[in-house]
């Protein structure tokens, strides 16, 4: 059984981390449509029902962050891999568990973006492993053309932050050091989902359990590495079991311990919430555990704490001022709505084809930290026809179009008019420098940019037609104007819909009477 969880957990963990990091668009479209709704809420359902049949086998077969951390486990010395059976920090998880129910009661995803395992996997994948990706596939591509092999080509990292990755790391570095000292402490002490499955995997129908015929060796414990297997007492929490089979092999006597059907209820442990709360002893009593792995479970619920201080001199300096509301994606419906219901998982910033999502430093705010904005200064636009963003969303933060046409095409996508571009005439070269342009208003798909007559000299600028923008960048994007640019998208905190451009009619020409020039 656990080979078939080593395998499952494998390809599980390939194909996520592939959909994640994936910088060439080379995942299949039913993969990145399919992997990341695995961490959506609606999932969650799925795997609960799971847990109460089968334990927790979300958390060792297909979470992304419980496996990353099982791989980092690998790397432990073997006398950190000998875990012993410690008492459940009960009062801190289903605290936590709480806090995230409430909040997403209230339509707040805020406790989750640094919480769900999902999200924080995600971050990790494309603040850390995806750069990592592309700048093995330059180095490829450098030693590719020193023998006139072209199967390359050389990729820029515009989407990470220093910001981004610095929480990404610290996230990485706090809980890749719970894995390495005390298995999946994270999973079963911080871990709002682990939480919650684990009120019903002490129910489950099927589950590890010991038989009389222990010996209390002790064996089964030491390969525990949620630490939830209580040899002495011949008790197991199914509520920590994350059904990771360790403890199966391990046994000398034959059938002490097997995963099997135990419909009846399991023991409630000594230090367990329920004792605890019962009488007059204080809830911290007979918790247990070391102080150390205390101290580690409060450092990762702040794991984005640190970085603070550090970083808002830093992300000061960078503050466009004409731009104090972000941009949020097509879908996204509002700057409330997107702030609610994003937990910053950074899978559309991975899939957006012209790269310019970009995740948020605290220059909108600590809510925002963290969660995609959409930049048109250093390169693109947002495509007419792309749905790209709302359709990998797992949380339904950006919603999906439904009004797809057979080509993909949506028309309410093209009509969605996240912001406004704003003119400054002082700025462009036309006014300044008495020269001709119009490569903004070349470049709007919707012509809500037109170039219109300007003073006596037979030059245009431009003038914008606010019910026509619907700021998807193309004029600010090719703008020549530095630093400032002339034509700036400024964001509408609710989305508004704008008026469709109108067709002109088809022209017929003789193509006979042209004249090329050949």
């Amino acid at each position: 059984m656990k080979r078939v969880r080593v395998i499952v957990a494998s390809l599980f963990f390939a194909a996520m981390t592939w959909v994640f990091v994936d910088f060439a668009g080379k995942s299949p479209e039913w993969m990145r449509h399919a992997i990341p709704h695995i961490g959506s809420y609606a999932a969650i359902v799925v795997w609960a029902v799971l847990a109460l049949l089968l334990g927790r086998v979300f958390c060792s077969f297909i979470c992304p962050f419980g496996i990353l951390q099982d791989v980092i486990g690998r790397f432990a010395p073997k006398k950190w891999r000998k875990h012993h059976y410690s008492k459940s920090y009960n009062w801190l998880r289903y605290s936590l568990l709480a806090i995230c129910a409430v909040f997403l009661i209230l339509g707040i995803a805020t406790p989750l973006l640094v919480l769900d395992p999902y999200s924080n996997f995600g971050r990790i994948a494309v603040n850390i492993f995806r750069p990592l990706v592309m700048e093995g596939n330059n180095g490829l591509n450098w030693i590719a053309l020193k023998f006139n092999n072209y199967d390359f080509y050389n990729i820029t990292i515009y989407t990470v932050t220093t910001l981004s990755f610095l929480s990404a790391l610290v996230v990485l570095l706090l809980v890749g050091a719970m894995a390495l000292l005390r298995g999946r402490l994270f999973c079963n002490t911080i871990c709002p989902v682990g939480s919650l499955l684990g009120l019903f995997s002490r129910f489950s129908l099927f589950r590890i359990a010991l038989d009389e015929s222990c010996t209390k060796c002790g064996l089964c414990a030491r390969a525990c590495k949620s630490e939830c297997i209580n040899s002495k007492e011949g008790t197991i929490d199914a509520s920590r079991c994350v059904a990771c089979f360790n403890c199966l092999g391990k046994c000398k006597k034959e059938k002490a311990i097997h995963y099997k059907w135990a419909i009846s209820p399991p023991k409630p442990l000594k230090g367990e919430l329920k004792n605890s709360l019962s009488g007059n002893k204080s809830p911290l009593e007979g918790v247990g555990g070391s102080r150390r792995s205390f101290l580690l479970a409060s450092a990762a619920m702040a794991t984005t704490l640190p970085l603070i201080q550090g970083c808002v001199k830093a992300v000061a300096k960078e503050i466009d001022t004409t731009k104090l509301t972000p941009i949020t994606p097509p879908g996204s419906v509002s700057l409330q709505h997107f702030k609610e219901k994003c937990t910053a998982c950074h899978l559309c910033i991975t899939h957006c084809p012209q790269q310019i999502l970009k995740p948020a430093g605290f220059e909108f705010g600590i809510d925002y930290a963290f969660k995609p904005h959409l930049t048109f200064y250093e390169m693109a636009f947002c495509n007419y026809n792309c749905t790209v963003c709302a359709d990998v969303c797992p949380f339904h933060a950006i919603v999906p179009f439904q009004d797809k046409d057979e080509a993909g095409i949506s028309k309410e996508k093209q009509t969605t008019q996240i912001g406004i571009a704003q003119f400054d005439k002082s700025l462009c070269i036309v006014f300044k420098e008495n020269t001709s342009c119009g490569a903004c208003s070349e470049h709007c798909p919707v012509q809500a940019v037109r170039m219109e007559p300007y003073g006596d000299s037979g030059l245009t600028l431009p003038h914008v037609y606010d019910d026509l923008c619907i700021g998807c960048g193309g004029c600010e994007s090719i703008c020549p104007v530095r630093p400032i640019k002339a034509i700036n998208i400024l964001a509408n905190e609710v989305h508004q819909r704008a008026h469709a451009p109108q067709e002109e009619e088809a022209k017929e020409v003789d193509a006979e009477s042209l004249d090329f020039g050949f």
